[in-house]
């Protein structure tokens, strides 16, 4: 396990129970932990969108979101809102580690 998974582990643990990550997601999760690394408490949904848009071109290259986050329907664009609040929280406790 790496500090990546470590990361990646601990934004799950700050996802809303509501949130209904993808199955198998364990890499979704590892580009999640760059973000964190990256922005920290500055990421944005849409940032969130992007990652997930990397994620999803290697699981189904044909999915109807694998577009601009702008070009997202307003409802579309609501599933990114609870990891990037999670990426900001884990950022928060990890504020103190740098």
């Amino acid at each position: 396990m790496t500090y990546l998974d470590h990361l990646a582990d601990l934004i799950r643990s700050c996802l809303s129970p509501s949130a209904e990550p993808p199955a198998d997601s364990d890499d979704l999760f590892r580009i999640y932990a760059v973000l964190l690394q990256a922005k920290g408490e500055q990421v944005t949904d849409e940032d969130v969108h992007n990652a997930w848009s990397a994620w999803m071109q290697s699981v189904d290259s044909t999915h109807a979101a694998l577009v601009p986050f702008q070009a997202l329907d307003l409802e579309t664009r609501a599933f990114d809102a609870p990891y990037a609040e999670a990426i900001r929280s884990a950022a928060r406790r990890t504020e103190g580690d740098k």
